[in-house]
């Protein structure tokens, strides 16, 4: 008999949630992470009160109220609201795209005339019947102005390539708001753990067994024997030593400053959205909590290219790597001791309800 009945190779959301659920049942669980915290890329620091997102903003949104409900029986939720601004050549915009930027923008002031103003600009690529690239597949959607202020350099920063060189796909829609509405997120529900995420990290792994600092490929061979069956949330292409190639992800590194200032930018998020300005969003934490402190934090978000050592944040969906990953999960699928779940074992990017709904619907499977 093996000492446990998961071993589960990650602490981020999926295998905390997860794990909890086992755990719940009865279940013998093993958390093994190769980072000295859990939480993965939702883990906060505190910083003299002010809990700051080490790995980027992060607002839990859904419209799904078995997950809200959920989440919230663990740890209290606040009600913030994401209302991102973005920054163009010193010019401040609202986001998404509503009244307020049309206003801004055109000077427009009824709805009639914001969605003339752009027919009027979608009107002059008519002629691309098939757009070739994000570029093109843009520039119908949505015409020049808020194409070149507000897609153009923040997409071509996010993805290190220039928009003519990317696909169409990567912008299947850009919603418009035709109202004077700030809020960012469609969903019936968001906000943000009242204590920050590594309480909703710590009441999901309580009573589960974690071991920080431990790197599964170091000795997988005994890992492998520690339990019945594995829960596997790493990257689905380092599991199987590559063996239809690497997976290409864009990575992002952080600068973070303490200020010793109450009130930085007035906002938790703002973008910069032009090309010239390297960074693409500088995050002041204090507001996803409303914490009173006299200094503040902020953080100077920057894309960077992917490579070992370096953390893989956003999968890059193009053909080559949809391939690639699909005689990945063939081999996944065919290996009934593991389960694979996250983001890097599905090679997808996923919203935090996306994904605790997701471990939740594993668990009742097996459960079953």
């Amino acid at each position: 008999m093996k000492q446990y009945d998961y071993l589960i190779v990650g602490a981020g959301l999926f295998g905390a949630v997860f794990a909890h659920e086992a755990r719940k049942a009865g279940k013998r669980c093993l958390v093994i992470e190769q980072r000295s915290h859990v939480g993965g890329n939702i883990y906060c620091d505190n910083v003299e009160g002010i809990n700051v997102h080490k790995y980027g903003a992060h607002i839990f949104h859904t419209s799904n109220k078995e997950v809200w409900d959920y989440v919230n029986s663990l740890v209290p939720f606040n009600r913030f609201t994401n209302s991102p601004m973005a920054c163009y050549k010193g010019e401040l915009y609202n986001l998404p795209f509503n009244m307020n930027t049309f206003n801004r923008l055109w000077g427009v002031k009824t709805p009639a005339e914001a969605q003339a103003k752009i027919a009027e600009q979608r009107a002059e690529y008519s002629s691309i019947a098939e757009p070739a690239n994000l570029e093109e597949q843009a520039l119908t959607l949505c015409g020049k102005d808020i194409y070149e202020r507000f897609i153009k350099g923040y997409t071509e920063k996010q993805w290190g390539r220039l928009a003519t060189e990317l696909p169409p796909f990567i912008i299947k829609r850009i919603p418009f708001r035709f109202t004077y509405d700030n809020n960012y997120f469609n969903d019936d529900f968001q906000g943000v753990p009242i204590g920050g995420y590594n309480k909703l990290i710590d009441a999901l792994l309580a009573g589960v067994e974690v071991l920080l600092d431990t790197d599964y490929f170091a000795d997988r061979d005994k890992w492998n024997g520690m339990a019945d069956k594995m829960l596997f949330t790493g990257c689905i292409d380092q599991y199987f030593d590559y063996r239809f190639g690497r997976l290409s992800y864009r990575s992002l590194r952080f600068d973070t400053k303490q200020l010793a200032e109450e009130n930085f930018q007035g906002a938790a998020v703002i973008n910069y959205t032009e090309r010239e300005v390297p960074y693409t969003r500088v995050i002041e934490h204090k507001h996803f909590e409303s914490t009173p402190s006299p200094i503040t934090v902020v953080t100077y978000e920057y894309p960077d290219d992917y490579e070992d050592g370096k953390v893989p944040y956003y999968p890059v969906n193009d053909a080559r790597n949809s391939e690639i990953y699909a005689k990945y999960k063939e081999l996944a699928a065919a290996d009934e001791s593991v389960l694979f779940g996250g983001r890097l074992a599905q090679y997808t990017y996923a919203d935090m309800d996306d994904t605790v709904e997701a471990a939740l619907a594993l668990w009742s499977k097996i459960k079953e």
